[in-house]
C-alpha cells in the first residue's frame, strides 16, 4: 500500500474580507489532497495585495512554510491558486528537504490520473497533463506514471512523459488527433440516439453531490459510487423507464468544483458536451452541504460555459438522509431526494416527464405524398395523434420535439 504523503496547504487573498472563501477553498483542497492520498498536516493563508511574481507568496511566509516542512516531515506544498513553472521552481528551492510543490490544478489532474478507467478518459487526462503539469515539471527528475510514486507524478500514459519540448509538442498532437477520432466516433453513437427520438436526460452537478448514486437509483444500473470527489470522470448513460411507459436516456457527468481549470474542460469537451446536447438537465447537488448555494453557482456557471444555459433544469437536491429535521420548501423546478434510499425519486421521474413534455409541442403537417420516407420518420420517431389523406397529401397531427420542428419545419402549416 502507497504510504500517505503530508502536504501542507496554501492560500492566498489580497484582502481580510476574502478570509472566509479562502479557507472554505482551502477544505476542498484538504478533500481533493485527501482523494489523492495525502494526509493534510497544515495550513497557511497569506494576505497579500499584490502577488509576488517569483514564488507568489513572500519571503516570510516561504520562511514559515520550510520551518512546517521540517516540524512535520511534511514532503507536499499544494497552492490553492495556479503557480507558473519558475515559481515552482523557485518555491521547491527555497523550502528545500526534497519537498514537492503543486497547483491546485496538478493535484486535480492527478486525481483524474488515479480515476480515468475507459481510453478516451486516458487520453484526456493524459493530454491535459502534458500541456499543464509536464511543462512545470521539467528537471524534477519525476516519472509521470502510476509507479512513479507521489502525488503529482501519476498518469495514465506512457511510464515516463517526455519532457523535452519538441517531444511534448509531438506527443499532444498525436493525442489530439486520436481524441478527434473518438469525439469523431461519440458524435455518431451521439446522432444514432438522436434519431431513436428517446429523450436524452443529463445529470449535472458538482463532484461527490451523489449523480452516480441516483443513475442507479433510478435506471437500477450498478455504476461504481463513492463517497470522493471526482470519482466519476467517463460519462455513463443507462435508459430507463419514466411513469407512463416512455424511455429517457440518463447520462452520469464529471463533477464539477471551484476553480475548475479551463484547460480541464477543454480537454474533456467530447465528453462534457452531454450537457450541450442533452433535452434537460438535473442539476444535483448535496442538500447536506453548508456550501449547496455556492456549488450550484459553480455548477451554473459550467453549464454557461458549455452552452447549456438555456436548457430545462431541474434543481436535485440529494442526500436529505443526510439531514435531521428536514423541511424541504417546495418549487416549481425543484426536488429533495436521497439516491441512496430512494426517497422523492418518484417525484423526480413526474418532473422529468413534465420537463420533457415541455419541450415537445402539437404540430399539423401536409406531407407530399412523395416523401414517404419522411411519413415513416414521423411515425418511427414521434407520437403521431392523427393523419388524414386529402388530395394535396397526408395530414398529420403529431407531437414533436424541437429537433423534429427542425427537421420538418418545411412541412408544418402555420
Amino acid at each position: 500500500m502507497e504510504e500517505k504523503q503530508l502536504a501542507i496547504l496554501v492560500g492566498i487573498v489580497k484582502s481580510t474580507r476574502d478570509l472566509s472563501e479562502c479557507e472554505r477553498s482551502l477544505d476542498e483542497l484538504e478533500r481533493l489532497a485527501d482523494t489523492a492520498g495525502a494526509e493534510t498536516v497544515a495550513k497557511v493563508v497569506q494576505v497579500k495585495e499584490t502577488f509576488d511574481p517569483r514564488t507568489l507568496i513572500g519571503s516570510g511566509k516561504v520562511s514559515e512554510i520550510a520551518g512546517l516542512a521540517r516540524n512535520h516531515a511534511a514532503n507536499l506544498v499544494i497552492f490553492d491558486e495556479e503557480l507558473s513553472p519558475a515559481q515552482i521552481r523557485n518555491l521547491e528551492g527555497d523550502i528545500g528537504a526534497d519537498v514537492t510543490v503543486l497547483d491546485r490544478s496538478m493535484l486535480i489532474l492527478d486525481i483524474f490520473a488515479l480515476h480515468a478507467t475507459s481510453g478516451e478518459g486516458k487520453l484526456q487526462v493524459e493530454l491535459a497533463q502534458l500541456k499543464y503539469t509536464a511543462p512545470r515539471l521539467v528537471g524534477k527528475g519525476l516519472e509521470l506514471s502510476r509507479q512513479g510514486g507521489g502525488i503529482g507524478s501519476r498518469g495514465p500514459g506512457e511510464s515516463k512523459l517526455e519532457t523535452d519540448r519538441r517531444h511534448l509538442h509531438e506527443k499532444v498532437v498525436a493525442l489530439e488527433a486520436r481524441l478527434r477520432e473518438l469525439e469523431s466516433n461519440r458524435a455518431v453513437m451521439r446522432a444514432q440516439r438522436d434519431r431513436s427520438g428517446i429523450p436524452k436526460i443529463a445529470l449535472v452537478g458538482y463532484t461527490n453531490a451523489g449523480k452516480s448514486t441516483l443513475l442507479n437509483a433510478i435506471t437500477g444500473a450498478n455504476v461504481l459510487s463513492e463517497d470522493k470527489l471526482f470519482a466519476t470522470l467517463d460519462p455513463t448513460t443507462r435508459k430507463a423507464e419514466l411513469p407512463g411507459g416512455e424511455q429517457m436516456l440518463l447520462t452520469d457527468t464529471v463533477g464539477f468544483i471551484r476553480k475548475l481549470p479551463h484547460h480541464l474542460v477543454k480537454a474533456f469537451k467530447s465528453t462534457l458536451d452531454e450537457v450541450k446536447y442533452a433535452d434537460v438537465l438535473l442539476l444535483v447537488a448535496d442538500a447536506a452541504d453548508a456550501e449547496v448555494a455556492q456549488q450550484l453557482n459553480v455548477t451554473e456557471e459550467v453549464i454557461s460555459e458549455l452552452g447549456g444555459a438555456d436548457k430545462p433544469k431541474i434543481y436535485v437536491y440529494n442526500k436529505i438522509d443526510k439531514l435531521v429535521d428536514f423541511d424541504p420548501k417546495p418549487t416549481e423546478n425543484a426536488v429533495y431526494v436521497s439516491g441512496k434510499n430512494g426517497t422523492g425519486i418518484d417525484k423526480l421521474l413526474e418532473l422529468i416527464v413534465e420537463a420533457i413534455r415541455k419541450t415537445k409541442r402539437e404540430v399539423k403537417l401536409l406531407m407530399p405524398y412523395t416523401e414517404q420516407s419522411k411519413v415513416s420518420g414521423i411515425y418511427n420517431e414521434y407520437t403521431v395523434l392523427s393523419s388524414e389523406y386529402t388530395d394535396d397529401g397526408i395530414l398529420i397531427s403529431a407531437i414533436l420535439d424541437e429537433r423534429g420542428i427542425g427537421n420538418y419545419r418545411n412541412f408544418i402549416l402555420r
